[in-house]
């Protein structure tokens, strides 16, 4: 009876250890999950600060800024985590604002705008900026002087009287018309009727017979031409080499380039000049999260389906930037060098 009383005590016992080992592992397991977990958030922090989310601000839906700006935001979500969205704006100028005022963390900008704005000259007299940097450039932007094939206009002296859409005031394309006007001899506030139209309101104005021709800056192919040409056959006004060089020569930040024939159905070369398409982020995102950004961007350039991907290269984003380059994107591209 008392051997049976001792068995039945040590096998108690055996279970009870047996449980209390069992525990033990378990709060071991949970413990070393914990420190794991804390140790990558803590990376994760490190890395991106309290980054979770990004908006990339772009332009009209029927410009070359809002397309890019989709693709920019999946590759962007893909590397590095954050979920990044493409937000519709009202493009450079009031990109540069509302980068300043904290509304968006990454922007699509005109180079001379940027410019602008962080020496706080024309549009941002008195209200300079110098909480926004550069991501890295993208593409040469085209001033197109858009009207239709019929309309009697073939140069910028047949604009004198006419409905012209100049885009919003204070905007990239409002600075790009009335530098090209001033330089052809023109007024934007005495020798046209300036209407303020972004791209689409643009085309469909020229459709409609309301306005005459539009001043549209974006990389060509851009949406809102292509649409109209393709209801109304249209032309593109050129700016003839002197008047190009004499530009360039008051405007430094502007360069020589053309709309090649077969755009919008052309049947010859047009010639143009463009600015320069570039990103720029709010000054103080992390380091680390801006390197990912610009990266994610430059190394996937072949997933950019637009025609403008041609042109977004690592060894050429940092070709025409007047403005300071944030710390993350100048270390991507002196490793790509």
């Amino acid at each position: 009876m008392f051997k049976s009383k001792n068995m039945l005590f040590v096998l108690v016992l055996s279970v009870f250890m047996l449980v209390l080992a069992a525990c033990g592992s378990d709060d071991e397991d949970t413990s070393t999950t914990d420190t794991e977990s804390n140790s990558g958030d803590a990376a994760t922090e490190a890395d991106y600060g309290d980054v979770k989310f990004l908006s990339i601000l772009t332009g009209g839906t029927q410009g070359t800024y809002y397309p890019l700006g989709g693709t920019f935001a999946d590759l962007i979500t893909t590397d590095t985590g954050v979920k990044t969205t493409a937000e519709v704006s009202q493009a450079s100028a009031a990109n540069m604002t509302a980068l300043a005022d904290g509304k968006g963390e990454i922007a699509f900008v005109q180079t001379d705008i940027a410019y602008y704005a962080t020496q706080g000259t024309l549009m941002f007299e008195g209200q300079k900026i110098d909480s926004v940097v550069a991501l890295g450039a993208l593409y040469p932007e085209t001033v197109q002087l858009v009207t239709l094939a019929d309309s009697g206009i073939k140069t910028f002296a047949d604009l004198k009287g006419k409905k012209v859409s100049v885009g919003a005031p204070g905007s990239g394309t409002y600075a790009n018309a009335e530098q090209l006007l001033e330089i052809h001899g023109l007024s934007i506030k005495d020798d046209i009727q300036a209407q303020n139209l972004d791209f689409g309101e643009s085309t469909d104005g020229i459709q409609s017979g309301q306005i005459d021709a539009a001043f549209i800056t974006a990389g060509y192919p851009t949406g809102a031409v292509e649409a109209l040409n393709a209801t109304n056959g249209v032309t593109i006004i050129p700016v003839e080499a002197d008047k190009a060089e004499e530009l360039i020569a008051k405007y430094p930040y502007y360069a020589v380039d053309k709309i090649p024939s077969g755009t919008y159905g052309l049947e010859s070369d047009v010639p143009a000049v463009s600015v320069g398409a570039m990103l720029a982020v709010q000054k103080d995102l992390p380091e680390d999260l801006v390197y990912a950004m610009t990266k994610a961007i430059y190394d996937n350039t072949d997933k950019i389906g637009h025609a403008k991907g041609e042109f977004i290269k690592a060894e050429t984003g940092l070709d025409g930037i007047g403005i300071e380059v944030h710390p993350g994107a100048q270390r991507y591209f002196d490793e790509v060098k």
